[in-house]
């Protein structure tokens, strides 16, 4: 392998000649050997650092010029476009198991920004540290990036996910409406429900879900870009910290603004422990959701039976023609991963010793993770099994009719006590609510059939 001498304030150091990467990204590689190749810094974090530097550096040109020059600044505008675009994710090598402030990666965005740069514009004409990163510190360019990152992964990648799912529910509510089934409570019989009834519980599940991300979203657009080193903005000229938010605005089409407190959004990250929450309570529906499907698809002979599910795949190495409800297993597993990494983030987000949280990596990896697996499993999850349920009406008239529960519709003729009676007796005798009824003397069988309607009960 070829190799070129690249410095640092440490000294010189050998990178490989096809990389766009320095001496600071040569070293995090090789003292961080943790997770290589498995659990690199998320993609969205490399797209993140391309806007805010693209950001940073049209800033810079309007309060600096004499130092951000048009020259430079185009050169830097160039290759920020191509991380952006993932051209040069190859170039983005670091794992997430680093410096908890995330100095190697934004040292990293720094390093490739410039010497690509240079390479677009024929000479040396960008540093790493005095133009790419001009005005910045590793320490408000992480949190920054991190909350871009979050952003529009769930602006992009969940919450259309979400909605996806949402609309086939909504045309399974059409199709069903008229389906009447036997309601479920602490996993016994209860009260008739209609299908249709039944599907709309998870639907508006989803859809305030869907608001709560909405909502979650509103403070992780504040930056901390302009807090520098430890939030005073040393080193960053006056009207940098609202002008690069402004810029970002722009350039991604979301809402951002500059934090108004810098000593908080370097310290600490209630905004993304509070946006992860909204993940997490998504998560706990789809759980929900699809565990409510499998039950109800459980059988095909000896279970509830009441839906089918699309047949997928063998469900057995050793019994032939079993088929398993494994999209719903895939969704459950991720919902117990989004509740894992939950976890993790709220304990990352419990470090912000005296000016900085030194968590940051984990805390976004996981937080990026929850999207993506939530986002792939609810799109998995629509394609390949919501939108090939069908009820099995047969199943649902049966299961209902057998329901001792609907002696409930008895209450205003014969009384909660006796209406008690009558479902043990049929019960005990596996006779029928009727012949228990009419057996006791509580109605006559005339009076029972006028009465009783369970279609009338949901």
């Amino acid at each position: 392998m070829d190799y070129r001498i690249e410095h640092d304030s440490m000294g010189e150091i050998r990178v490989p000649a096809d990389k766009l990467w320095g001496a600071q990204t040569q070293r995090s590689i090789q003292n961080f050997r943790i997770g290589v190749g498995l659990e690199t810094m998320p993609s969205e974090i490399v797209r993140a650092f391309g806007i805010l530097k693209k950001a940073a550096a049209m800033a810079n040109s309007e309060l600096v010029p004499k130092r951000m020059t048009k020259e430079k600044l185009s050169a830097i505008e160039q290759a920020c476009d191509e991380v952006i675009s993932m051209k040069l994710i190859d170039h983005f090598p670091l794992v997430v198991w680093q410096t908890g402030s995330g100095t190697q990666s934004n040292m990293n965005a720094n390093e490739v920004i410039a010497n690509r740069g240079n390479r677009i514009a024929g000479k040396a004409l960008l540093h790493p540290n005095d133009d790419v990163n001009m005005s910045q510190s590793s320490n408000d360019t992480f949190p920054t990036a991190m909350h871009i990152a979050a952003v529009i992964s769930v602006k992009e990648k969940l919450i259309p996910a979400v909605e996806t799912l949402i609309a086939t529910f909504r045309k399974l509510e059409g199709e069903n409406a008229d389906a009447v089934k036997c309601g479920r409570t602490h996993l016994q019989d209860a009260t008739p429900i209609t299908f249709a009834q039944e599907i709309s519980g998870w639907r508006s599940s989803l859809e305030r879900d869907v608001e709560l991300l909405e909502k979650s979203l509103e403070p992780l657009c504040e930056l901390a870009l302009g807090g520098t080193a430890v939030g005073t903005g040393l080193n960053a000229p006056e009207g940098f910290a609202s002008l690069v938010a402004e810029k970002t605005a722009k350039l991604t089409g979301y809402p951002f603004v500059s934090a108004p407190n810098k000593f908080h959004s370097l310290t600490s990250k209630d905004e993304i422990v509070f946006s992860h929450g909204a993940i997490k309570a998504l998560a706990c529906d789809m759980m929900k959701i699809a565990n409510d499907v499998r039950w109800l698809a459980s059988g095909p002979r000896l279970g509830l039976g009441e839906i089918r599910i699309p047949a997928n795949e063998p469900g057995s190495s050793i019994m032939p023609s079993k088929v398993n409800p494994t999209q719903c297993e895939a969704v459950t597993m991720v919902a117990v991963q989004v509740m894992g990494n939950d976890t993790a983030i709220g304990m990352a987000a419990s470090q912000g010793n005296f000016e900085l949280n030194v968590f940051m990596p984990v805390c976004i990896y996981n937080y990026l993770q929850s999207v993506r697996l939530l986002s792939e499993a609810i799109v998995s999850f629509d394609a390949n099994c919501a939108c090939g349920i069908v009820a099995d009406r047969a199943k649902m008239k049966s299961n209902l009719e057998n329901s001792l529960m609907l002696v409930t519709a008895l209450n205003p003729y014969i009384g909660y006590e006796n209406a008690a009676i009558v479902a043990k007796k049929a019960f005990v005798e596996n006779i029928t609510l009727k012949e228990a009824c009419v057996g006791l003397g509580f109605l006559t069988a005339e009076k029972f059939d006028e009465v009783f309607h369970p279609e009338a009960m949901v």
